[in-house]
């Protein structure tokens, strides 16, 4: 995980907890979220997204710098069908050491 620059090794510490002003503050008034092939633009719906989602555990499993940005590939153990889940990939497409801008998560 110290592959990952520090603004992305927030989101993972962030992410598995309930939701908070410091998690959102990580992302853009105009952030975009990609979770399975939907879209969630801007914090309102990141928001609603979070909402959606269990809370889970991560296990960094690969840090990985590609012209589309940094893949952090995880497992998740959470309370929902199929956990644990290998693989899941968080590719951070476009991001500063301040704020995420671009998101996508996909198997």
């Amino acid at each position: 995980m110290s592959a990952a620059p520090p603004l992305i090794r927030r989101y993972f510490a962030l992410a598995g907890e309930a939701d908070s002003d410091a998690y959102f503050a990580l992302f853009a008034p105009d952030a975009v979220v990609e979770d399975e092939g939907r879209t969630y633009a801007g914090i309102a719906e990141i928001r609603a997204w979070r909402q959606e989602v269990p809370l889970v555990s991560y296990e960094i499993t690969d840090v990985a710098q590609t012209p589309e940005g940094t893949v952090v590939t995880a497992t998740i153990t959470g309370d929902f069908p199929g956990s644990p889940f290998a693989g899941l990939r968080y590719r951070f497409e476009d991001y500063d050491d301040n704020q995420i801008r671009r998101l996508r998560i996909a198997p």
